[in-house]
């Protein structure tokens, strides 16, 4: 067990996980600009838009490059400099880093490093698609961009179906025309918010049923990055806390979760909570085979 006082007296830097604009740079926080330029660097998915950001801020700072193809270099020398005392700052491209993005990683082994791992809050495309949809927000699955492969993306659909609550996922343009059929067969004709362009001026959210929305794009050319915000199905909601897991072995329901991004220790623990059992049980049982 760790226990993280992010503002302790401590020998090591920090890493912290600074919010940038999704779209609108009014939403970039008095308390971003600061930190970025107060860290010893900055480290960016893309460092041509990140330059960008920071020119419109007079933010001069040095920028350095981490992102999926080359986190396995870049990221033992971050965490170098930071055991080191250096403080460093990792951005995405847009909104919150480390979801959906490589910067999970580099979080991951900060903390068990004892590197303490600071987040500064902004905008997030999925809780704003979230709360501008209309549907429920007490209860709800963010499971990311769904798989390009049609079997493994049923296969991933079949897995979320009976998750109660709302679920939200990203969409490119490209590919929102092939996504909504899948959605639609897997899932049914649920209720959806087709969420596109955020904090943009050609913001738009579309809401009705997942075949409407389908009809809706074939006469409108689908434009910028999606969030989908799907309703729960029917059975998810006249039955809250249903063992959707109960034709699953504990194997798969572990790697249930970790497909869903958790790590074997989290997936484990998740499991055992749906099926009223001691985490120790899960662990040995799972471990054994």
């Amino acid at each position: 067990m760790q226990v993280q006082k992010s503002f302790a007296d401590h020998d090591k830097g920090m890493l912290y996980l600074v919010a940038t604009p999704i779209g609108n740079l009014e939403d970039m926080t008095m308390r971003a600009i600061r930190i970025l330029k107060e860290v010893s660097m900055i480290a960016a998915e893309d460092t041509r838009q990140t330059r960008k950001l920071l020119s419109r801020f007079e933010i001069e700072n040095r920028l350095v490059s981490y992102h999926e193809h080359n986190k396995a270099a870049s990221g033992p020398e971050l965490l170098r400099l930071m055991e080191e005392g250096s403080s460093i700052a990792l951005v995405s491209d847009a909104g919150m880093p480390a979801i959906s993005d490589p910067g999970a990683d580099l979080v991951r082994e900060a903390a068990e490093r004892g590197i303490p791992v600071v987040p500064v809050p902004g905008a997030n495309a999925a809780l704003s698609a979230l709360i501008m949809s209309g549907l429920p927000t007490d209860r709800f699955t963010f499971a990311g961009f769904p798989p390009r492969d049609k079997k493994h993306f049923d296969k991933w659909l079949q897995e979320l179906k009976s998750l109660p609550g709302t679920l939200l996922l990203y969409e490119s343009p490209h590919r929102i025309n092939k996504t909504l059929p899948i959605l639609l067969n897997v899932l049914g004709d649920r209720e959806i918010a087709m969420v596109r362009e955020l904090t943009k001026r050609h913001e738009e959210a579309v809401r009705g049923r997942i075949s409407e929305c389908m009809a809706h794009l074939e006469e409108h050319e689908p434009l910028g990055e999606y969030c989908l915000v799907i309703g729960a199905g029917e059975a998810a909601e006249t039955e809250p806390g249903s063992g959707w897991w109960e034709l699953l072995r504990l194997e798969e329901h572990v790697e249930h979760y970790e497909r869903l991004g958790s790590d074997r220790k989290e997936a484990i623990k998740q499991a055992a909570a749906d099926r009223g059992l001691s985490k120790r049980d899960v662990y040995n049982e799972v471990m054994r085979k």
